[in-house]
């Protein structure tokens, strides 16, 4: 685990060990959620299995031990200063995909260009709030110009995004919380096989 300062408080990252890694996965968690979650740990091992090093981050709310989520902005601003010191340490070199569950799918599309990232895994992507579809944010996914997966339960209160130009969405049963980690692994297991073919 590395702590790692932000402008707006310590984060921390829980990197996985493997050998020779091919690529890296920064995952971010939901947002009342943590790294626990069975969604992040079936990617964690989908990744894991295809060579990629794997860091789940907890961004500085979480480890200030608040529940509720920063502000869209200062979570951006932390999880770009941690990719950013993660690329000039651990992670140098090797190519980066960037994603997250929930919350954290929307920081890693809204940030996708400013991390350089080569490819965006989102996990239950809120595409709106429960019963407003009126408040989409899929131009959150829409800005997003690399391959992009989305796992998404097939009864997500949250809303099923559509398939797009360089979107991929696999449907899995369940609801927003992906309680599946396998299916969520198996899913991200066919779609890292395509992208590292």
């Amino acid at each position: 685990m590395l702590e790692l300062d932000t402008p707006h408080g310590l984060a921390r990252a829980h990197l996985s060990e493997i050998d020779s890694p091919v690529a890296a996965l920064v995952l971010g968690h939901g947002a009342g959620g943590g790294i626990e979650s069975a969604d992040l740990l079936g990617a964690a091992r989908a990744a894991g299995k295809a060579g990629l090093l794997v860091a789940r981050i907890e961004q500085p709310y979480r480890v200030a031990g608040r529940r509720s989520p920063a502000p869209a902005a200062q979570l951006d601003a932390a999880w770009i200063s941690v990719v950013q010191q993660l690329q000039a340490g651990p992670l140098a070199a090797l190519p980066l995909l960037t994603g997250g569950r929930s919350s954290g799918a929307r920081v890693a599309c809204r940030t996708a260009a400013g991390t350089g990232s080569a490819a965006v895994l989102c996990l239950a992507f809120p595409l709106h709030p429960p019963g407003r579809p009126e408040k989409s944010r899929l131009s959150e996914l829409e800005a997003v110009h690399v391959p992009t997966l989305v796992v998404q339960g097939e009864n997500d209160p949250f809303g099923l995004p559509p398939p797009g130009r360089n979107r991929t969405v696999i449907r899995i049963a369940g609801t927003h919380s992906l309680a599946s980690g396998a299916a969520v692994e198996a899913a991200v297991s066919a779609w890292l096989a395509i992208l590292y073919a």
